[in-house]
Order: C-alpha cells, then sequence, then structure tokens
C-alpha cells in the first residue's frame, strides 16, 4: 500500500521509511523540497508546506492505506526562548492541521492514521507508573502535546487513530544519545542531577516495529506509550550506559550546571521524566525485543 509519511527526513523517518518500503509499500515523503525517487526505489519526496492548510500534496492523502506523521521542530535543538516554544508548538499542531484537514477533504481517507506525540504529555511524575489512560501533566510539553494530539483527534470520524506517545529513542546515529557518549569516553559520565527521575526508552528498532505493527493491527486505536517495557532512573541508564561502554559512571552533572546551560529545558527533558510503561501495546499483543535497557544499550555498543 501507501504510506505517506510526513516529516521523514529526521531522526525516526529514513529508518521507518526503509523498513516499510523492504515490505514492499510505495513510501511518500511530505517534505518541504521535493527530491527525485532514487533509481529502484519505493520511495520519493513531495513538497509541502505544513502551516494548516493543504495544496497539491494532498492528493497523495486521497487514497492512500497510512498516513505517519513525525513533523515538528526538534525539542532539543534550540534553548527555549519565546519565539522557539512557539515553533515548537506551532510546528506540531500546523502540521497535524495541514494533514487531517487532508484526510478530512478525501473521497479516500487513509485507513490509519498514526499521529506522533511524546511521554511529555504526561508531565513530570516522579516514580508513578504511567500507563496511557494517566491525565495530561501541565507544563509546556504536555501543553505541546494536548494540543498535538488534540489535532490529530480530529480524523477519528475518518480513519483509524493512534497517537504514539514516544520516549527516548536509542540509536548511536542521532536522537540524544550521541550527545551523552563524550562523557562516558572520558571516563567522566554518571547520572545528571539527582538521578531519581524516570527515563522512558526505546530501542529504535523497537520504536519502528512498533509503528509497523500499530500501522497493521486494526484492534490499535489511541494513545500508545512508544517506550519500552522496564523504564529505569537517570541513574541506572547511566549504569547501564557505562557497562555498555566499559567505562565508569559515578560522576554526576550538577542541576545547578544545567540549569545554566540550557535553561528551562534543562528541567523538562533532563532533571525529570515519566515512568511511563507500554500497557496497551503489550496488552494488545506487541513483543519488545529490548525489553531492558541493558539489552538495549548492549546491542548498539556491541562492536566498539
Amino acid at each position: 500500500m501507501k504510506i505517506v509519511i510526513a516529516g521523514g527526513s529526521g531522526f525516526l523517518g529514513p529508518p521507518l521509511a526503509g523498513a516499510l518500503a523492504s515490505e514492499g509499500h510505495e513510501i511518500v515523503n511530505l517534505s518541504r523540497r521535493a527530491a527525485p525517487a532514487g533509481a529502484g526505489t519505493r520511495s520519493r519526496a513531495v513538497a509541502w508546506t505544513p502551516d494548516g492548510s493543504t495544496g497539491a500534496w494532498a492528493a497523495e492523502i486521497d487514497g492512500a492505506g497510512a498516513v505517519v506523521n513525525l513533523a515538528g521542530e526538534s525539542i532539543a535543538g534550540k534553548r527555549w526562548t519565546a519565539a522557539q516554544k512557539r515553533r515548537i508548538l506551532e510546528s506540531r499542531v500546523q502540521a497535524t492541521r495541514s494533514l487531517v484537514t487532508a484526510i478530512l477533504a478525501a473521497k479516500l481517507p487513509p485507513a490509519v492514521f498514526v499521529s506522533g506525540s511524546a511521554v511529555g504529555y504526561y508531565g513530570p511524575r516522579g516514580d508513578q507508573n504511567i500507563p496511557e489512560d494517566t491525565p495530561a501533566g501541565s507544563d509546556f510539553l504536555a501543553d505541546v502535546c494536548v494540543q498535538w494530539e488534540a489535532e490529530a483527534q480530529r480524523a477519528k470520524p475518518a480513519t483509524r487513530l493512534v497517537l504514539m506517545r514516544t520516549g527516548l529513542v536509542l540509536e548511536r546515529d542521532g536522537g540524544a544519545l550521541p550527545q551523552m557518549l563524550p562523557p562516558f569516553r572520558f571516563g567522566a559520565g554518571g547520572p545528571v542531577g539527582s538521578g531519581r527521575q524516570y527515563w522512558p526508552w526505546i530501542h529504535r528498532a523497537d520504536w519502528i516495529a512498533l509503528v509497523q505493527w500499530a500501522l497493521r493491527t486494526s484492534t490499535v486505536t489511541g494513545p500508545i506509550n512508544g517506550s519500552a517495557p522496564n523504564p529505569v532512573t537517570n541513574a541506572e541508564f547511566a549504569r547501564a550506559l557505562g557497562r555498555a561502554m566499559h567505562r565508569p559512571a559515578f560522576l554526576p552533572a550538577p542541576a545547578f550546571a544545567l540549569k545554566l546551560l540550557l535553561g528551562e529545558m534543562a528541567d523538562a527533558l533532563l532533571l525529570s521524566g515519566q515512568r511511563a510503561v507500554p500497557e496497551r501495546a503489550e496488552r494488545l499483543g506487541f513483543t519488545f525485543r529490548y525489553r531492558t535497557v541493558d539489552e538495549a544499550l548492549g546491542a548498539l555498543f556491541a562492536h566498539m
């Protein structure tokens, strides 16, 4: 079938597109710049402007089998000024609004719409277990996720909606993990702040498999926590990373220093967290390949 991926040029989009293409699907990547398909590939890029409206690109939605929404400004790309926070919010809401408008206008709407969200939906929760029916938090990231998901909800009359609330995605070629490695390489790695905050994580291979499963499993609807079954505290994560890299992991990064360096973003992304668990995915039959952080990091660093 034809699968349209919006925001498919980042850390998650290309490997997801590759996995779906390997199953025989035709992939259309909605991009700010169109590009010709490579010879022999099943993928092509179509230009779009995700500003809340539609355009010629919307013809790709009509008759597609599925749409996957990964569009949005990087959360950790820049310091959180008022303008940057507005870009983070508007990029997600407007892109989702464009896609939903196209879905609702389609003569043959896609059977499924997998729309991105994040475990930040729940806000800081200490050590409370967080399944998908947990109410939203009240901080900036929670508000972004609430508004983001509200736009996606408008598609429900026309298609099956899955809200993928993704945690910390682990892979060595992108995401947050490469930024954590330099201190560990020099023997200066360790927890950040108190280390007691929970970091819900998932290996990228499992995240891709989770999206593939959501696309083909008709009983999957609503929010899904895109995180592994065994979330860990930041201190536990640091020790596991040290073991995988054969490096010590006992030097903490002080909270005050991170706040000076990163501002509000430090509290939201590093110094607090959610003990999110994938209750719905496991109940509906999804099997994780990497259930523990030692298994995931051990696989990523097996050939150092």
